[in-house]
């Protein structure tokens, strides 16, 4: 009774220190949820931190593995480029060799040409000059015969003599026509 009236005369428990009572439930209930954290939460806890780490490494692997494999993709795409381009440089080189032998060829045939032009119209014109001649001096012939024949008051009408007199003017005619080119 002595504590109690001790309590009760005045002596008071100081409010900071817990009766003991409430210490000990206080203690019981931390270790109740201690327990239930350490048995139950922090495992959980513990497992999906270690999956999102898993995933995470897992991730920067993949995106190493897929940074290794666009360099290598880059690296095949750059080759190829390099090779097309060099492809085509050469099918143009070729194509220009091509159309310089075409060029070339094109004015042989031209050149070919117009020599068998120029020959066919060498011959034509020298057909046409025989031609010609041949029928001025039937011509000439004909009309040195005919004043001839008035001149000598008697016909020429003999042929062959005709002939024979027409050739041998003309022949005069172009021997002179010959003397008097030299002498030019």
């Amino acid at each position: 009774m002595t504590q109690f009236n001790l309590a009760a005369a005045g002596a008071e428990q100081p409010p900071l220190i817990p009766h003991a009572d409430e210490l000990i439930i206080g203690l019981i209930a931390f270790a109740i949820v201690f327990f239930f954290l350490a048995k139950k939460l922090l495992p959980n806890i513990n497992k999906v931190l270690e999956q999102r780490r898993e995933a995470i490494e897992g991730g920067i692997e993949k995106a190493d593995a897929a940074k290794t494999e666009a360099e290598s993709v880059l690296e095949q795409y750059k080759a190829q480029l390099a090779e097309a381009r060099h492809e085509a440089a050469r099918l143009r080189q070729e194509a220009t060799e091509q159309g310089a032998a075409i060029i070339q060829e094109m004015r042989a045939e031209g050149q070919r040409q117009r020599e068998d032009i120029i020959a066919a119209g060498h011959a034509q014109i020298e057909a046409d000059r025989k031609a010609a001649a041949g029928a001025l001096r039937q011509d000439v012939g004909k009309l040195a015969t005919d004043l001839a024949g008035k001149l000598v008051g008697e016909s020429l009408e003999d042929h062959a003599r005709q002939s024979r007199t027409i050739d041998r003017f003309l022949d005069e005619l172009e021997d002179g026509a010959v003397k008097a080119e030299a002498t030019r």
